[in-house]
């Protein structure tokens, strides 16, 4: 990293993701900063301390006495325009500098080197975003593993456990998927499944990293995983249609996530119902790391 302060433009580019925050400074074509910490501390319904918060990060990252020409950051759980508005606001109080805020998910379409499309983000929950031929921001999903996240690892999760729990309802013998959750959770039978879930403190980290037993019950041949995979694809393939619904070019799918792009058996179901529910949609897995979007956003703004 250099010991002065570049010369050229300097732009920032952050994306604040649920676990961690990457963060790309570039003054011209030479890269200044490449830094990534823990989003711990991050508050996004706290649009003073999360402007806060950013400044304190760019002040960590880059070279003393650098100031930057553009800032653009992509945050986890910055969920509507007028939230993204108040913290780019906020950043004001620390940059004299044009700044950027959105939400992280709008960061896969400029990384993918597009000008429009759809991201859509199945990591620990779900949520696609889009725009409207005004550039106005939509975003569908992104509810939570209580409410939503479907397609998500938390929601493939509770939507496990409901199955496994019809399934002791109907007087079915454990399978493999109510085997493997039993297990993960360390609980003696199907019915303490509930409880278990209730005392997460952290629900949607503490459900979502029990997925991969819903992949491995179906490689093992257990049907209720099968189909909680399947709807999840068709869950994750409906935020789609919903974005079309509301007048979103959608010809252009970018997908990212832990979740999704790890396991093959979802995405295939994504694929699959996408091509149905929305036919013309091009899936595009992401090549490249999403801060590289907020990079290309802060180019924009000099």
């Amino acid at each position: 990293m250099p010991d002065a302060p570049p010369s050229c433009p300097l732009v920032v580019g952050i994306d604040v993701g649920g676990t961690k925050t990457h963060l790309r400074a570039f003054a011209g074509d030479d890269l200044v900063a490449d830094h990534v910490r823990p989003s711990s501390g991050w508050r996004p319904h706290d649009p003073v301390a999360a402007a806060g918060w950013v400044a304190a990060l760019v002040a960590s990252a880059l070279p003393t006495g650098a100031r930057p020409s553009a800032v653009a950051v992509g945050g986890h759980a910055c969920e509507t325009p007028r939230q993204c508005h108040q913290i780019r606001t906020a950043l004001h109080l620390h940059f004299d500098a044009p700044a950027l805020v959105m939400g992280d998910a709008e960061l896969l379409v400029p990384a993918a080197g597009l000008d429009q499309g759809v991201g859509l983000v199945a990591g620990t929950g779900s949520v696609a975003v889009g725009r409207l031929a005004d550039n106005g921001p939509v975003q569908v999903g992104g509810w939570g593993a209580v409410l939503g996240d479907e397609g998500g690892s938390a929601g493939l999760v509770r939507e496990a456990v409901r199955s496994v729990w019809a399934a002791h309802d109907r007087g079915e013998t454990p399978d493999e998927l109510a085997k493997g959750l039993v297990a993960a959770f360390g609980v003696d039978e199907v019915p303490a499944l509930g409880a278990a879930l209730e005392r997460a403190t952290d629900v949607s980290a503490e459900w979502g990293r029990h997925a991969p037993v819903v992949f491995t019950a179906a490689e093992a041949g257990s049907p209720l995983a099968a189909a909680v995979i399947a709807d999840g694809g068709r869950s994750l393939a409906a935020l789609v249609r919903r974005l079309a619904d509301r007048g979103v070019t959608v010809e252009d799918v970018v997908v990212a996530g832990s979740t999704v792009l790890a396991q093959p058996a979802l995405y295939e179901a994504f694929v699959t119902s996408l091509a149905t529910s929305v036919p013309g949609a091009r899936p595009r897995p992401l090549d490249a790391p999403p801060v590289d979007g907020a990079v290309a956003m802060a180019r924009s703004l000099v």
